[in-house]
């Protein structure tokens, strides 16, 4: 113990603030890695590859194996090259989140509608989710905020069409041609109806102790994964009103607190800038976003 003390005080004794700013640079990379792969199916195999790290070299410490630790020293390296294509959707996220941030912070550069303008389509689509909801008819409503979204809309059909409650629930009536897919809303108008959203690859549906959530919900976190839209969900199995955004779902939200929300995304804020912002953006944190509710 004295001996351990000692060295622990033989290390602070060299440190300055060079080696604090180096340590500071490594905790904060190793934060923002954990925070990307939160909620996501590598949380699983990163705990998994931490413990057979630990395990390892626990095992080569304690016991004298040379064969063992020979064919460790050599094989680990390697498994350098694997972390790339074992974490590939992952980085690519992060990758993604990274140039919007940049986009949307750094360059000044901002898609976003003002609220006076979005006024009238969150109302609009607060009153068609009410409405779907009350007739359990399934619906996916896209509003874009920065990012683009014309990728997508190539996967549906055109429409430019202006945002009302009759137009949206024209869209998703059962049956009808345009009703399987997602509706996009831009610039105040409906651009494009039966979009294909890509799906979600995280764990949080799994996750729910409800099973009645299905392909649109898996499509609205799929697209709040892929961009920094806003997605609408209405259940047509249980009539529920859902919203999902950076990879989180809020549930079962009435239309009051539906319209709060919407409003809320679009409302200015005095933190839309700055360091602290940009991390938020890159990490995928939103405000009203950051869980998911029963």
């Amino acid at each position: 113990m004295p001996n351990f003390l000692n060295e622990l005080l033989f290390l602070f004794q060299r440190l300055d603030l060079l080696s604090a700013l180096d340590i500071l640079l490594v905790t904060v990379i190793i934060f923002v890695i954990l925070l990307i792969v939160r909620d996501t199916q590598a949380t699983v195999l990163l705990r998994g590859v931490i413990f057979l790290i630990i395990a390892l070299s626990l095992l080569t410490s304690m016991v004298n194996l040379p064969a063992f630790s020979f064919l460790l020293a050599n094989t680990l390296p390697t498994l350098l090259f694997a972390i790339p294509v074992i974490f590939a959707p992952e980085i690519r996220r992060a990758l993604e989140r990274l140039g919007r941030a940049g986009t949307g912070t750094v360059f000044g550069m901002r898609a976003i509608s003002t609220i006076e303008e979005m006024e009238p389509v969150i109302k609009a689509v607060v009153s068609a989710a009410a409405r779907l909801s009350a007739r359990q008819h399934g619906a996916l409503i896209i509003l874009r905020r920065n990012d683009s979204l014309n990728d997508y809309i190539e996967t549906g059909v055109r429409l430019d069409s202006a945002v009302t409650p009759e137009m949206l629930l024209q869209i998703f009536y059962p049956n009808t041609p345009l009703h399987d897919g997602a509706v996009i809303i831009q610039g105040g108008r409906i651009t494009a109806a039966a979009c294909v959203m890509p799906l979600s690859a995280s764990g949080v549906l799994n996750r729910s102790p409800e099973r009645q959530m299905g392909l649109r919900h898996r499509a609205a976190l799929g697209i709040s994964e892929a961009s920094d839209a806003i997605a609408v969900v209405v259940s047509e199995q249980t009539g529920s009103i859902s919203i999902a955004h950076a990879g989180r779902m809020i549930r079962r939200l009435d239309s009051e607190r539906l319209e709060n929300i919407l409003t809320a995304f679009y409302r200015p804020s005095e933190t839309t800038s700055g360091p602290i912002h940009f991390l938020n953006r890159l990490v995928g944190r939103r405000t009203g976003s950051g869980r998911q509710e029963d």
